[in-house]
């Protein structure tokens, strides 16, 4: 009797190591005909942090938060290489140092409350490099232009501004890319100068940006 059941339970057993076999290269065949036919063209939107300073001898050191809305285009060229603009409004901060020396002190009324606020539209232009034979994971290289869309100053004497209105940037990050869901961070460094006010010092700007979206 238990020869018998012994002959059942082989089969059996058998016929499920293979069910699950075939299943799971069956799931590894899907994701790979997703990934080999990922189309050419396709568009996306994201939110995110927006953790920024400025540097330049008369600000304060440490980031602010601040946030991010964006949009993006990806041209798939091939399994290696690809391009993806965007159009990012980001909001951010910064803040004068609170010192009796500073030499921008005349700008402000009673040398305090010099906190400022910038709306920028940010154009990068980025180059994806597909890490590894998947194209879920992208190293991402490029340069970006910002376009100061507004800017306030608190406390300040006059109705000037005080920052150039453009800034370029070189942007590098990793863009986690799956089938719906994107997520990624990116470092940026300000190549611009944008203190509007004289050549006695060189503000420039630095952020790291973490954000999640969707793309279609």
């Amino acid at each position: 009797m238990k020869n018998k059941r012994n002959l059942f339970k082989r089969p059996l057993l058998l016929a499920s190591m293979l069910l699950l076999t075939l299943g799971a290269f069956a799931q590894r065949d899907r994701d790979d005909r997703f990934e080999a036919h990922e189309r050419f063209f396709r568009i996306g939107a994201k939110a995110g942090v927006n953790i920024n300073k400025i540097q330049g001898q008369s600000y304060r050191s440490g980031f602010n938060y601040n946030y991010l809305l964006g949009a993006f285009m990806q041209f798939n060229f091939s399994r290696t290489f690809g391009l993806q603009p965007e159009f990012n409004f980001v909001q951010s901060s910064s803040q004068f140092a609170n010192s009796t020396t500073d030499i921008y002190d005349d700008l402000f009324l009673n040398g305090s409350q010099k906190k400022a606020k910038l709306d920028y539209l940010k154009v990068p232009l980025l180059l994806n490099i597909n890490l590894g034979p998947s194209r879920r994971v992208k190293l991402q290289l490029g340069p970006q232009y910002g376009n100061v869309l507004s800017q306030t100053i608190d406390s300040l004497k006059s109705n000037g501004n005080i920052f150039k209105t453009a800034d370029w940037a070189g942007v590098g990050g990793l863009w986690i890319q799956l089938p719906f869901i994107n997520i990624g961070a990116r470092y940026e460094v300000g190549l611009s100068n944008l203190n509007a006010i004289d050549q006695r010092e060189k503000w420039k700007s630095q952020a790291i940006t973490v954000f999640a979206g969707f793309t279609f």
